[in-house]
């Protein structure tokens, strides 16, 4: 075999990557996001002004049509809000650091997949074809090593390690890689699944893969959006089973299991060992989702349909699509239709979700183990999602984690040490951020961060965990929380505001003894809506303000008394 590729990073990477993207298109990109914010700042400030759509299609805030006792920062402002200090609070230590790898010059370090491997280190998968080793993850990032293990891939979107090799996602299949003879270099490429169809319309991505608890993999497929490229003697009409996540049993074939996605990025697996996907905002989806993918579910996005009528199709055909109801409307209409776990309120928490990743850590990266996180790519974030089951199925709330990386974010993994390591690439696309492309490190500092730990769903309102006891000397009220609940419209528009928009009543407080759990009794809750919560200036025994002052909870389901 040839001698591999080798490189040590250089201090000139600092300087950052200079972006490719389009004035145009960046300028369009800048005027969505700066206009979301301002209309979602301003609409926070009328009270008991109705949440309402703009002419670039992103939503604005909903307000609460009430006053919150010493009011909490705004809970549309980017995902970096949080609630105000006084002069005379400490200043607590940080609860996460962030620092940037410096990267190889011979690449361009678009990382679109992360798999941490046995011995600790980290394989990273290039959006332009390649695999690199990171083989000291854990050192100073400035002094990081990098080694090529695999190239000539077909743009690769996810990467994981199983049962001794690397699986990634082409546009075409799904490739196990190895190095059989111990060189350090990738000397086996295998097709491990296959059976879906293309085009050559450039969005016709494959994610993935992930394995469930059982060893199923699973793969997701972005539908072809436009007109299919024509090639002489391939299939008319829409590629096969674009829009459908497919899996295979270990042994088996690769077969479709659920349609009616669009841009399903993010493909992760909780500690139960169930598959979660992200979806991104656009046709049919109002906001961005998280969806527990299950075999024979449909998801709402139109363009899947046609396979459905497929003999091996596993879903039912839905049939006519209506229009002009809401996706609670559409869910109890359309056969199979099922709604995601989670919503994540266009531009308040994010606008283009990506990877998702479960912290098996332990407690590790800090007070939120099991918990799920997941990446936007335009906002440039990382954002935290807790699940709960209620009659059996999953549902639960969204929270802000960490904002300001330096691109789009793509995909995380855990480390060895329980430090989270994150795949940056604004694709020549546009994304908040000073690079167009990166590799960052987080790290917990040991400080627990002041923040809501979960929001679960109990038959007469909802519970919240904070991470600290609250402040002996704090007398909770209602006022100190404000609720409002809304929804989205199921409708083939690109995007859509908050709709039907109305406050929750909260009309009692009870604080555990331990002063870490706060029981709201509301009146008001509505079955499929998004209920967002706004936290006044609560403060914690060790003098620490929240983190954060906002979460939305999914309520799919409300529990029986």
């Amino acid at each position: 075999m040839n001698a591999p590729a080798t490189s040590r990073s250089t201090a000139q990477q600092r300087n950052g990557y200079a972006r490719r993207a389009g004035p145009l298109r960046r300028l369009d990109a800048v005027v969505r996001i700066l206009g979301g914010l301002l209309l979602a700042a301003g609409a926070a400030r009328g009270a008991g002004a109705a949440a309402t759509a703009s002419a670039l299609a992103v939503a604005s805030a909903p307000s609460s049509g009430r006053t919150l006792a010493s009011p909490p920062a705004r809970a549309s402002e980017l995902a970096s809000t949080s609630a105000p200090r006084r002069a005379s609070e400490p200043t607590p230590a940080p609860a996460y650091e962030r620092v940037p790898y410096v990267l190889p010059t011979e690449s361009k370090f678009e990382v679109s997949g992360i798999a941490v491997l046995p011995d600790g280190r980290a394989a990273l998968a290039l959006r332009k074809g390649e695999v690199w080793i990171l083989e000291n993850p854990l050192d100073d990032p400035a002094q990081a090593r990098f080694r090529r293990f695999a190239g000539a891939l077909h743009e690769p979107l996810g990467l994981t390690w199983h049962e001794g090799a690397l699986y990634t996602a082409q546009r075409s299949e799904i490739t196990r890689i190895e190095d059989r003879d111990g060189d350090g270099v990738a000397d086996v490429y295998e097709t491990a699944a296959k059976g879906w169809g293309l085009s050559g319309n450039y969005h016709e991505y494959a994610y993935g893969p992930v394995f469930d608890r059982d060893g199923n993999l699973w793969v997701t497929l972005n539908v072809t959006i436009g007109p299919p490229a024509k090639i002489t003697g391939h299939r008319e009409g829409p590629p096969l089973w674009r829009g459908w996540a497919m899996r295979q049993a270990p042994g088996g074939e690769l077969l479709p299991a659920a349609a009616g996605l669009r841009s399903p990025f993010g493909l992760g697996v909780n500690l139960a060992g169930d598959v979660f996907a992200t979806d991104q905002q656009g046709n049919w989806w109002g906001t961005c989702p998280l969806i527990h993918l299950q075999p024979g579910k449909f998801y709402g996005h139109a363009e899947s349909i046609p396979d459905t009528r497929r003999p091996e199709s596993p879903v039912r055909d839905p049939g006519t699509l209506p229009s002009g109801l809401t996706v609670v409307e559409a869910a109890d209409r359309i056969p199979g239709f099922a709604l995601p776990a989670v919503w994540f309120p266009y531009v308040k928490m994010g606008q283009s979700t990506t990877g998702v990743v479960c912290d098996g850590t332990g407690g590790a990266f800090g007070p939120f183990a099991g918990q799920l996180f997941v990446g936007d790519f335009t906002l440039a974030q990382v954002n935290r999602v807790f699940l709960e089951k209620v009659d059996g199925e999953y549902q639960g709330a969204c929270f802000p984690f960490m904002d300001q990386l330096q691109s789009a974010v793509l995909q995380m993994a855990f480390l060895a040490d329980g430090s989270m390591i994150v795949g940056e690439s604004n694709r020549g696309w546009n994304s908040l951020g000073s690079r167009s492309f990166g590799l960052e490190r987080v790290r917990w500092t040991g400080t627990t961060p002041f923040e809501v730990q979960s929001m679960e769903v109990t038959a007469g309102g909802f519970r919240l965990t904070f991470t600290e006891p609250l402040a002996a000397d704090l007398a909770l009220t209602p006022e100190f929380f404000a609720l409002t609940s809304y929804t989205y419209l199921y409708r083939q528009a690109y995007g859509g505001p908050e709709t039907d928009t109305q406050p929750v009543a909260v009309e009692d407080v009870a604080l555990s003894e331990d002063r870490r759990r706060v029981t709201l009794r509301c009146d008001g809750r509505r079955r499929g809506y998004v209920h967002e919560l706004v936290l006044g200036s609560l403060r914690s025994a060790t003098g620490q303000a929240l983190r954060y002052n906002r979460a939305y909870y999914t309520l799919n389901r409300i529990p029986a008394p």
